[in-house]
């Protein structure tokens, strides 16, 4: 399990990173227009879960069981924004397909780093005397 939880946080660190830096670029930088008919929102919590992303990849790295719990809410927030930015659409809102699939990524990869962390990361039966 320890290759397996290594892969993991190595996902979640490079893909904490990878969204700092592409929101970043929306957010603060030339990529508005690139990015088209982008969901202010979406790109606000996905930056600032990239933040939490790294962290959960560190402890995550380093063994902790707290990074099960931050892959856990990083799970659940993230589908909670999909079905928010679901109901957004639904109003009529402008948005891009690749939002659709990026949501739908970042909430089954949360998903399966939650999953394998719990797993992972239990705590050890106590040893009988």
């Amino acid at each position: 399990m320890t290759l397996a939880l290594r892969a993991a946080a190595f996902v979640a660190v490079a893909f904490g990173v990878l969204t700092l830096s592409s929101g970043a670029r929306v957010l603060f930088g030339d990529g508005a227009a690139a990015a088209g008919h982008y969901v202010p929102f979406i790109v606000w919590f996905n930056f600032v879960a990239g933040f939490a992303y790294v962290a959960a990849g560190v402890g995550l790295w380093l063994r902790r069981r707290w990074s099960a719990i931050v892959a856990t809410a990083l799970a659940v927030l993230t589908a909670a924004a999909f079905a928010a930015l679901g109901l957004y659409i639904a109003g009529g809102g402008a948005y891009e397909m690749r939002t659709i699939g990026a949501m739908t990524l970042r909430t089954l990869v949360w998903m399966a780093i939650a999953a394998l962390a719990w797993r992972a990361l239990k705590p050890s039966p106590p040893a009988e005397a």
